[in-house]
């Protein structure tokens, strides 16, 4: 199984279309931050934007095509770029969607908000090996290209528009099942591109590296060794190492160990499965040990996790059968 789809088994994650935007210049937007557990996204399927770079750098621009993701789920500014004061935006309720305008007339911004759920502790793992900032340029293609990443993005943001034209039958279910592939797609492509971004993406992304977080991903129970992962990547241990750092700011035993955790929290929250048989898939020799490192990374040990889980689970649960209740 390749590294992303991995991911996605062992950290489910639900996307949302939230708003759709209609303006015209001029026209600021302001939001964020979010859930803590939420990364947001925009989606620009018309027109363009300029993007306050929330670190403080230099603005960015956003053209048609291009999709946005904030995994730091910092507060953030977006507009229009020409200076002016902003029209006043109002928001009306369709079935399915959410829809802002305003009634400026020139340059007229097309865009999708919405957001990405993980559930804690899952979200950890994107949060640390993901960059701030992630921008795909999925219309961005060249001439001659067939089933690349960035058509297929497009393919399905397209879809997500076409949604939002009116209120169809399934809707909602149709947009958020959508955004949830559009998160997929958009790390596909940043990890395809020759420039991904710092992180697990660029790690991803090198044809050498590729290899080691593959078999990190597809195999956390085994006992990896540097020498082991130096020789898939075809690097001396010391060149392995070191690229980890430039790209990730971690060591290749730092992604083993969230890996290796990021898999045991979903796996404790399944009470058929014993904490033993958990240490053991995920590579620890005895119940014993992967307590004590669990306890270590995640601040609590597996049973109070598996209770929390358990505890949650059970909330969700009885909230969607009042939903269920109230709406029949």
């Amino acid at each position: 199984m390749d590294w992303l789809s991995r991911l996605f088994e062992m950290m489910p994650v639900r996307g949302r279309l939230d708003l759709r935007c209609s303006y015209g210049a001029p026209w600021r937007i302001e939001q964020g931050p979010g859930e803590a557990n939420e990364i947001p996204y925009h989606a620009v399927v018309g027109g363009s934007a300029i993007l306050e770079d929330p670190a403080g750098g230099k603005p960015l621009r956003l053209e048609t095509g291009d999709i946005l993701l904030l995994p730091g789920n910092p507060r953030h500014v977006m507009h229009d770029g020409g200076g002016a004061a902003p029209l006043k935006a109002h928001n009306r309720a369709s079935l399915n969607f959410t829809i802002s305008e305003n009634l400026g007339s020139d340059a007229r911004l097309d865009l999708l908000c919405g957001h990405f759920s993980i559930a804690p502790p899952h979200d950890r793992l994107l949060r640390n090996y993901l960059p701030p900032v992630l921008i795909v340029r999925a219309g961005a293609q060249q001439a001659g290209e067939r089933d690349s990443a960035g058509q297929q993005l497009a393919g399905l943001v397209t879809l997500m528009r076409g949604e939002t034209a009116d209120d169809h039958l399934g809707g909602r279910a149709m947009l958020n099942a959508l955004s949830t592939a559009m998160f997929a797609l958009v790390l596909r492509l940043a990890s395809e591109t020759g420039d991904a971004p710092r992180g697990l993406l660029a790690l991803a992304g090198h044809p050498r590296l590729a290899p080691v977080v593959a078999a990190m991903f597809n195999e956390p129970a085994r006992a990896w060794t540097l020498p082991e992962l130096a020789r898939l990547a075809n690097m001396s241990r010391a060149t392995l190492a070191r690229q980890f750092q430039e790209k990730v700011g971690r060591s290749p035993s730092d992604l083993l160990t969230d890996i290796r955790m990021t898999l045991a929290t979903h796996e404790l929250r399944k009470s058929s499965i014993s904490t033993g048989a958990v240490a053991e898939a995920v590579g620890y020799l005895s119940e014993a040990a992967f307590q004590r490192a669990f306890k270590s990374h995640m601040g609590i040990t597996p049973a109070q996790w598996r209770k929390a889980a358990q505890t949650s689970a059970t909330i969700d649960g009885l909230e969607l059968a009042s939903a269920g209740a109230i709406s029949g």
